[in-house]
């Protein structure tokens, strides 16, 4: 599965150190292999984020993901937790 990138989820990205970029990689190699990893506390979410689950990147910054029709996954948003559910 190669996984795809919203523009949003591009931008936010870009403006992460790289140490979390790194990191990003790191766990998305680890979410390829297996999603639901303990490591990653894949979840759904609810709220605006209603039909999407996310990822732990490291212990504040998350990754929010979609699971298309197909079963491939599209990356929303990236940040942190109180940058993302305010």
């Amino acid at each position: 599965m190669k996984p795809e990138y919203h523009k949003n989820f591009r931008r936010q990205f870009d403006k992460l150190s790289v140490k979390i970029q790194d990191k990003f990689e790191k766990r998305l190699s680890l979410f390829l292999q297996n999603q639901f990893h303990h490591f990653l506390n894949n979840h759904s979410l609810i709220g605006g984020y209603r039909d999407c689950r996310s990822i732990n990147i490291t212990g504040n910054i998350r990754a929010i993901f979609y699971v298309k029709q197909n079963g491939g996954v599209v990356f929303i948003n990236i940040g942190s937790h109180s940058e993302l559910y305010e």
